[in-house]
């Protein structure tokens, strides 16, 4: 099964993701796990203490929105 991946959507453009991956997993693999962001999976927010457990299914469309300060 090495090599087989599934598709997802990130931020309105395809990712390829292993399969079994959660949030969490994406998250970091993305480089922003102790960032302030807001994340939603097909449109449902998943709070962050959710996101170890939220498995990623092929076609999930994931939004990562960053918090940025300033005023």
């Amino acid at each position: 099964m090495a090599g087989t991946m599934i598709e997802i959507e990130l931020n309105g453009a395809p990712h390829r993701i292993a399969p079994d991956q959660h949030l969490q997993d994406l998250i970091d693999a993305l480089a922003l796990a102790n960032q302030s962001l807001a994340v939603a999976v097909n449109r449902e927010v998943i709070p962050r203490d959710l996101w170890p457990q939220r498995r990623l299914i092929s076609q999930d469309r994931v939004d990562v929105v960053r918090a940025i300060g300033g005023g």
